[in-house]
């Protein structure tokens, strides 16, 4: 009698759920609710076999039918009990609903979720646990969705790892922004800079909520973070660590990877950067390079320079190290042309030059008029634009200052990654690049 009672029970219950009775209070026996399921385990995967499609996200794989509610009032088994962990040091760690055992290789799905077809779309999320507990290293890429060079280092890096050599837990995010990657923009479908909008709010525009998922769900789970990004709007950068210099835990951080230059930068509020060191993740910027364009020069070096971080934190075994440290600059400047024309370089990314030295040239193809453009300050090219028809008032250069550590005078905190100063609204629906190339930051962040 009680097992028909339980059966008309469940019966009733999936009419419910697939809308078929009005709501009615129930008051069910105990032993017909069903136990809580554990955290499904990730699988420990080879990152390098090609796949057909990422794993379904938490929220495409749940099934509301009617026979999925009585298959869920069903006795669950008990499941089989699992055979002793010969490494008892390792730690599981818990990402995006999967439990992800020491010891593994994974690859995981994270959607913020849609309401439109086409705008929404599962982001890859690499993961790789380690023998050993240690630190989360964070790589993210791609918030950008043309910046391809950070895509490519974050593939290197993460399908190179040995889970069973490896000390702690390595989250890789190649696309961060899939809707501009598909689209070759640097921009949301909604026109929007999703490095504008960090750490974001759930009920806030697309970009806003797409910010807020991200952080929540993947950010806060790192120890550390590296976001990758490539110069802007045809301009190319040194490879260089952009680092909010004035953060102790920032500082130490900064000073893990090798022979890469270090740029003193606050960052501008709403980058992913800023959010993550407000939030008390220590976070660095490594640019590399152009966008449009995989560089292999530049996607050495960031490779390098993550692997020298991660053998330096402790996280892989390596006895040698990269080269020595490079300056730390802690006040750059750019240098704008003042005449429109075609601009020819006369410098190279990396290259020292003095006060008053050419940096290169800008020509007027129609009068044949030509002016130079001359470096105000003794210091390095870390970014540069690239030969192209420049307008006045075109920021053309970066240089960094090399200031020594007695003269140091750190300035007011401002946005130094940002040179538009109309204060106009970044996050208007009209594309930037069509009403003025300057007005989003010419640099990556």
């Amino acid at each position: 009698m009680k097992t028909k009672r339980t059966n008309l029970l469940t019966f009733t219950l999936a009419l419910l759920a697939g809308g078929l009775l009005p709501p009615f209070n129930v008051n069910a026996e105990p032993d017909t609710v069903p136990e809580p399921a554990g955290i499904e385990k990730a699988e420990n995967i080879d990152l390098e076999e090609p796949i057909e499609a990422l794993p379904p996200t938490e929220e495409s794989t749940a099934d509301t039918s009617p026979k999925a509610s009585n298959a869920a009032a069903e006795p669950t088994p008990e499941p089989e009990p699992e055979p002793a962990d010969p490494y008892e040091e390792g730690m599981p760690i818990v990402l995006l609903g999967k439990e992800i055992p020491p010891r593994t290789a994974t690859r995981l799905a994270w959607s913020a979720g849609a309401s439109l077809d086409g705008i929404s779309g599962s982001t890859p999320v690499l993961v790789v646990n380690g023998a050993k507990p240690g630190p989360t290293l964070c790589l993210t890429a791609a918030i950008h969705g043309d910046e391809l060079n950070g895509i490519e280092i974050v593939r290197r890096l993460v399908y190179d790892i040995d889970p069973t050599k490896l000390t702690g837990t390595v989250v890789g995010v190649p696309i961060v922004n899939i809707q501009g990657f598909r689209r070759n923009s640097r921009y949301l479908t909604d026109r929007r800079d999703l490095n504008r909008h960090f750490p974001g709010h759930p009920e806030g525009s697309l970009a806003s909520r797409i910010a807020w998922s991200f952080f929540t769900e993947i950010i806060e789970h790192c120890s550390v973070l590296v976001d990758l990004h490539t110069g802007s709007f045809h301009r190319t950068n040194l490879p260089q660590l952009r680092a909010d210099l004035m953060n102790p835990a920032v500082k130490d951080f900064s000073e893990n990877f090798g022979s890469t230059v270090v740029l003193h930068s606050r960052g501008a509020e709403g980058t992913l950067r800023y959010a993550a060191s407000m939030a008390g993740v220590p976070t660095v910027t490594l640019e590399a390079g152009e966008p449009m364009r995989l560089q292999d020069k530049e996607v050495a070096h960031g490779v390098k320079a993550i692997q020298t971080l991660m053998n330096k934190m402790g996280m892989r075994k390596h006895s040698r190290f990269w080269g020595d440290p490079e300056p730390v600059f802690y006040e750059s400047t750019w240098v704008r042309v003042d005449t429109g024309g075609i601009l020819f370089s006369d410098v190279f990314l990396g290259k020292r030059v003095a006060e008053g030295d050419v940096l290169g040239t800008v020509t007027d193809p129609i009068t044949n008029r030509r002016e130079e453009v001359l470096s105000p300050a003794k210091g390095r090219v870390l970014g540069m634009a690239l030969n192209q028809v420049v307008l006045p008032g075109f920021a053309a250069y970066r240089i960094g200052i090399e200031t020594p550590e007695g003269e140091i005078n750190i300035p007011p905190p401002r946005d130094e990654d940002v040179l538009d100063s109309s204060k106009l609204d970044r996050a208007s629906t009209v594309e930037p690049t069509e009403m003025d190339p300057d007005l989003e930051p010419e640099t990556a962040e």
